[in-house]
């Protein structure tokens, strides 16, 4: 679980080192590609955090690969 939590921590830090970027970008296409990279990160940090509370705090496996 030590995993999740350092992973939804790591996808918080990086939505939220996109927002200088998005504010400080001039080409307006950019100015989009780092808001909505910022609000997936953080959607992916959000159910990375619900995984952890619907498991109740235990170990979570990982899925399996694709082939």
């Amino acid at each position: 679980m030590k995993d999740m939590q350092a992973q939804s921590e790591k996808l918080r830090r990086d939505a939220a080192e996109c927002a200088p970027i998005r504010d400080l970008a001039t080409d307006p296409k950019k100015r989009e590609l780092f808001a909505r990279l910022a609000e997936h990160l953080e959607v992916l940090a959000s159910a990375v955090e619900q995984a952890i509370a619907d498991s109740g705090g235990t170990d979570v496996s990982p899925m399996p690969p694709k082939p």
